[in-house]
């Protein structure tokens, strides 16, 4: 039986290939949550923890999470364990990426299709699939694919020579790349940026390297004010760390390459926390999750999440598809989450809502209600964008009374949702997993500010870490600056607190991660998400003061903490 689904059922990326149907209870972010060498998924808070994707033909709503997930796919594609095909049933845009990089630099295709809800859900049921050149064969069906097309893009004089070639190689490439996500994404235009985050800078599989080389190689040249993300190893001290040679020096040289292609050597993936910061209103192109979240939505700057790899070719060309958040009706919130707020919290309340507030709004933006006699600091923010962002695969959430656009009209059929003491009571005890004695405390990720580590250090006030236990603080350089004109570095290292430019938990290894380490204490929501998954090792989580105590005391205090026992 044939079935029509018109321009619905789209082959974003084309390959012949058949496989065995797994279909995804919920998205899935595939940095942080696939093992980039064998594709079991690793995320232990996932429902479909431990399944294999390799060779697979896998339907998920929507991917999730971190702009990373691009080169895992294409990691995974080079060494032959990637998903035989990517079915989507909403728009998506890091794994999209991802293939279609892995087909035209690589040559190492994988077919991504989107289809309409009713296909999606007759083929989630199916044992198996087989895409054949523009069909989709399952349980006796045939599914007629489409094509997205590029040629009716609105394109500027400019656009068009980079397109035709006379910028070189590089801008022809990501021009053609930028045109076919405009295509997918139902953009009509492409527009100005003012400025770039490249994300990719990460050694977290050699397939980051071999692009960004590849790119450097072809001649590529920002043409905009272009920030990078934090890298994998401190880059003027990882000799003295104990990094092998071979990792430090791959790490190095794919810093070196965005820099040589004329990136910042800013190597912080809080871009927010620098000196210059994008203005409301102001069209950036920005990568890494919890930057582009923030920046939506505390700065007001308007970015799509754009996938790493088109980080950088929108710093090389300026420019950018007209989709998304970009466009003011966008950004209106999908629906309310309310939020029942303690009577007394700490500053780790602030990770928890941005984590539930996702989990209760994984695709659509969110406006969160009943903090608006709050006080949230710049830091608490920051904490609920990360943590949103590996739960939601939404560019921002608004946080009513607090938030520039908190106040916007929600949109028609928006629905109302909840976020209970229950709910916080339940996701402590999932965040707290790990045993009471704590071997490494791990501050900054997202990079810690020159506030959160004055804090830390106040909370320290003088006293020694416990003997045996790690603590280390990970910031950015101009962060690391500040701290050092005042003082903050000498008392931190006085207390016994190690201080690490450049790289991030989410990029840290051993052996400056410590090998011993089995538990890991952190005030971070996106790092008690992923930290297992990443590392093998069990979390702790709390305040940044429970961090501190944690690490003078070498015990997480067990339990709920008070403030989450009250009324019950």
């Amino acid at each position: 039986m044939t079935m029509k689904a018109g321009t619905e059922a789209t082959l974003l990326v084309h390959k012949d290939t058949r496989g065995g149907v797994l279909t995804c209870r919920e998205g899935l972010s595939f940095w942080g949550g696939v093992d980039p060498d064998t594709g079991v998924i690793i995320d232990t808070h996932h429902p479909d923890h431990g399944a294999s994707l390799a060779g697979r033909i896998v339907l998920m709503p929507t991917s999730r999470g971190s702009c990373s997930g691009s080169g895992v796919l294409l990691q995974l594609a080079r060494n032959g364990q990637a998903p035989a095909a990517l079915v989507f049933r909403e728009p998506e845009d890091i794994l999209t990426l991802g293939a279609i990089i892995s087909a035209r630099l690589f040559n190492r295709p994988i077919a991504v299709l989107r289809l309409p809800a009713e296909i999606y859900e007759v083929l989630s049921r199916a044992g198996e699939a087989e895409i054949k050149g523009y069909t989709l064969h399952f349980s006796g069906r045939q599914i007629e694919l489409s094509r997205p097309e590029s040629r009716g893009l609105a394109l500027s004089p400019r656009d068009r020579d980079m397109l035709e070639g006379k910028d070189g190689a590089a801008r022809q490439l990501a021009m053609e790349v930028l045109c076919l996500m405009a295509a997918a994404q139902g953009a009509k235009e492409l527009i100005d940026v003012s400025r770039a985050h490249i994300d990719g800078c990460i050694l977290a599989h050699d397939a980051n390297l071999d692009f960004a080389e590849k790119m450097d190689e072809l001649g590529a040249k920002t043409v905009i004010p272009t920030t990078i993300n934090a890298i994998s190893v401190d880059r003027e001290n990882w000799q003295g760390q104990g990094v092998p040679a071979e990792f430090g020096g791959k790490a190095s040289r794919l810093a070196d390459a965005y820099v040589n292609m004329g990136a910042r050597p800013t190597f912080t993936c809080a871009p927010y926390l620098l000196d210059d910061v994008p203005e409301e209103d102001e069209a950036i192109g920005w990568s890494e999750s919890n930057a582009v979240i923030y920046a939506n939505s505390v700065l007001g700057a308007r970015t799509q999440k754009h996938p790493d790899y088109l980080d950088l070719f929108v710093a090389i060309t300026g420019r950018a598809p007209n989709t998304g958040v970009y466009l003011a009706e966008n950004r209106k919130p999908v629906c309310e989450v309310r939020v029942a707020v303690p009577v007394a919290f700490d500053d780790a309340l602030w990770p928890m809502l941005g984590w539930l507030a996702g989990a209760r709004s994984p695709a659509g933006i969110p406006v969160l209600t009943g903090l608006e006699h709050l006080s949230p600091t710049p830091d608490d923010l920051k904490a609920l964008c990360a943590a949103f962002g590996t739960t939601s695969a939404a560019p921002m959430v608004h946080v009513g009374g607090h938030t520039p656009e908190g106040d916007l009209p929600l949109a028609a059929d928006a629905g109302l949702l909840e976020i209970t003491l229950d709910d916080l009571r339940q996701l402590w005890r999932e965040f707290n997993a790990g045993d009471d004695r704590i071997d490494l405390v791990a501050i900054g990720s997202p990079h810690a500010s020159l506030a959160e580590t004055r804090r830390f250090a106040e909370f320290l006030d003088g006293r020694h870490c416990h003997e045996g236990l790690r603590t280390i603080v990970t910031v950015g350089r101009n962060t690391l600056a500040g701290m050092q004109a005042g003082g903050i570095v000498d008392r931190l290292q006085a207390a016994g607190v190690q201080v690490l430019p450049d790289l991030c938990w989410c990029s840290i290894t051993e052996p400056v991660f410590p090998k011993d380490a089995a538990v890991i204490m952190t005030n971070s929501g996106k790092y008690a998400h992923y930290g297992k998954g990443l590392t093998g090792r069990n979390m702790r989580f709390g305040s940044l003061e429970d961090c501190a105590e944690a690490a003078l005391t070498g015990r997480a205090k067990p339990g709920l903490p008070s403030w989450l026992t009250e009324g019950r």
